[in-house]
């Protein structure tokens, strides 16, 4: 995907100009960094100190242990997927080739690189995935929980590699702030977790290529942070990696000043990215899971080294770890919202850990859990490590009593970032969006979901978002997955409710506002909301659920003069449906057991269900990133001329 001349003027517009005067600034240095590139320092007596306190390897809980070990043995055969790619050539890797398109990224200077260009460069993303280095994070975990050291040396192999193929400045690795922040972090932690390694010593510190590459590393971050419109999710990966890298690799006449101004930006860009209720303002669910991790990966860099942050990290933190634990759902899946792309901070667990039970018990190591918190039943590794690096004492812990109020009861309503869960005892769960369509200028990562509902039944997605898919490389799945006809919301003569300028790029955001959310897990809750996205029409949107009949009512309501109508419902993928006129029964299983729902659609609007179509896209639902699958969306056409409105009654059986 190639950027034209009106993308460029279109990202353009959405910047101020202390933005456009920075990212000059930026030209002009890339340009003076290619005919003479910064020098690295030259180092004596470095020595790394940021090691794992006495005993904590032996307090991972053993089947958490037991998994990582075993993925770090199919990594050791060479086996990974990234993606929805099955790779088997992780043994000896070629750090510049995409397998899914066959292509390789050229080299040179690295800001030639056309890196958003698939056909010159491949699938962006599937190259620069096992240069984050996360996978020898859990190959470096493996080595320090068995002492086998075959897992030490293929780590010290692919590092060795990657720095001979990816010199300073010669490689699309070298494009993108948040891949080097992402890529310190990991290798902050891999000599962590070497550290009982014989060799561990002569692979960093001993070695001047590493430290060479951690220079500039650090050197890149320092010079080209993400700006303005830009500084979302990725400054806060830039900063925390900085940070981190600051701390445990403080080897070089800038480091102090490195980690001075990476934990400012840290602080300034951790507050900037969250509501003050917690959760992420890009509204995109994954990303909230991303900025957690990294925030606390950084607090446990901080306290190791023995350097003061401000309250205001810890807060944020502590905030967003209360918000995850209150919009996820029975089995501790949080909504499905915004973009979604399985980006991680730091990964050292195996497959099958929970990403979000992970994250709730290291905030209950961290902060301590509330009495509503659900209940966390699985283990982690990470959990283990980070809590061991996390001060102890009470100055470092917030807590109820003395720091910060904490809710005294889950909260169902997060007024400013719009999102409202109703819930019931019976264990349906409803997310309903009235938030802002995103974050900065160009809200990035949103998508065309205001009024948007996602519905499930003991953690069942049964009116589904249906998530991502992709990013770059094919621009009709990326329209599709962001647009309004896919989520569960309604669309008027044909278009999207917000204005998109490019894949992460809108030119015009729709604007929402919530009018009643009482929420209450034992009696009736109620939702109502509109937004202007199709003035001079406005979407009005009632919920209602009634715990003790089982049922969700949706009404939707458009002022204004006639226009078409295209209401959808999306199903999950394990939901299958019988429509009959505008009537469809809905089953699936939970555990072995049938369960099923009648799904009473407008009868004002035709009604058909689509499922996997593809010209254009209709009907599927994205699992995690590059995965897609077909599922049922159904879908009602008509007009409406604002007389009436359209009601919809989802009833749950048993």
């Amino acid at each position: 995907m190639t950027m034209s001349t009106g993308w460029y003027l279109r990202r353009l517009s959405r910047m101020g100009p202390r933005e456009v005067g920075g990212r000059v600034g930026d030209a002009v240095r890339r340009r003076r960094w290619r005919s003479a590139p910064p020098r690295s320092p030259a180092v004596t007596g470095a020595r790394f100190t940021a090691v794992l306190p006495a005993g904590t390897l032996a307090a991972v809980p053993p089947d958490a242990a037991k998994r990582l070990v075993a993925e770090a043995d199919r990594l050791m055969d060479g086996h990974a997927e990234f993606f929805g790619v099955a790779r088997d050539d992780l043994a000896d890797p070629d750090w510049a080739y995409d397998p899914k398109t066959g292509r390789r990224a050229p080299a040179g200077y690295a800001f030639d690189v056309p890196y958003r260009d698939e056909d010159a460069v491949g699938d962006i993303k599937q190259i620069w995935e096992p240069s984050r280095h996360q996978y020898l994070t859990r190959l470096a975990a493996a080595y320090a929980l068995t002492g086998d050291d075959r897992y030490a040396e293929r780590v010290a192999a692919h590092l060795r590699s990657w720095w001979a193929a990816n010199p300073p400045l010669r490689s699309v690795h070298w494009t993108s702030g948040i891949e080097l922040g992402i890529r310190l972090l990991s290798w902050v932690w891999v000599r962590r977790l070497l550290d009982g390694w014989p060799g561990a010593a002569a692979l960093f510190e001993g070695n001047p290529v590493a430290r060479d590459q951690i220079w500039h590393h650090q050197r890149w971050l320092a010079a080209f942070p993400s700006r303005g419109s830009s500084a979302n999710n990725h400054a806060v990966a830039e900063t925390a990696g900085q940070f981190a890298a600051a701390c445990a690799f403080g080897w070089f006449p800038a480091s102090a000043r490195w980690r001075a101004e990476a934990l400012r930006s840290l602080d300034r860009h951790l507050r900037g990215n969250t509501f003050g209720s917690g959760l992420n303002r890009e509204l995109a669910t994954e990303y909230h899971g991303l900025v957690l991790e990294l925030g606390l990966a950084a607090l446990a860099e901080a306290d190791a080294a023995r350097v003061p942050v401000p309250p205001s990290v810890r807060l944020v933190l502590l905030r967003m770890t209360d918000a995850l634990a209150a919009v996820v759902d029975g089995r501790l899946r949080p909504p499905r919202q915004g973009d979604a792309d399985d980006g991680h901070g730091l990964v050292v667990d195996g497959a099958g850990t929970d990403r979000w039970g992970s994250l709730l018990a290291t905030g209950d190591a961290v902060f301590g859990r509330l009495d509503w918190w659900p209940v966390v039943t699985g283990t982690d590794v990470r959990t283990t490590l980070l809590a061991a690096l996390v001060r102890p004492d009470a100055d470092a812990r917030p807590d109820a009593a003395r720091r910060v109020r904490r809710p005294a009861s889950r909260p169902g309503h997060f007024a400013d970032a719009g999102l409202t869960v109703l819930r019931s005892p019976s264990g349906i769960w409803c997310r309903c969006d009235g938030g802002p369509h995103g974050f900065l200028s160009i809200a990035a990562h949103a998508h065309a979901d205001a009024l948007a509902v996602e519905v499930r039944h003991d953690g069942v997605d049964v009116l589904a978002d249906p998530g991502t898919f992709c990013y770059h490389g094919q621009p009709e799945w990326r329209r599709y997955f962001r647009s309004t006809l896919g989520h569960n919301t309604l669309q008027l003569d044909g278009g999207d409710q917000s204005a998109s300028g490019g894949p992460f790029l809108w030119t015009r955001h729709a604007r929402s506002r919530v009018l009643v959310a009482e929420t209450s897990e034992e009696g009736p809750s109620r939702w109502l909301a509109e937004h202007d996205g199709y003035g001079p029409s406005v979407h009005r949107r009632r919920v209602e659920l009634d715990p003790a009949s089982g049922r969700l009512r949706v009404v939707d309501e458009v002022s204004g003069p006639r226009r078409a109508v295209r209401l959808a419902f999306h199903l999950g993928p394990a939901v299958a449906a019988d429509l009959d006129g505008n009537r469809a029964v809905l089953t699936w299983a939970v555990d072995g057991e049938e369960r099923s729902a009648v799904l009473d659609l407008p009868g004002e609007l035709s009604w058909r269900a689509r499922r996997g179509e593809t010209a254009p896209p209709l009907g599927w639902y994205s699992p995690g990133f590059g995965r897609k699958e077909p599922a049922t969306t159904l879908v009602g056409t008509g007009f409406t001329d604002g007389s009436r409105g359209f009601t919809t009654v989802l009833g749950f059986r048993g």
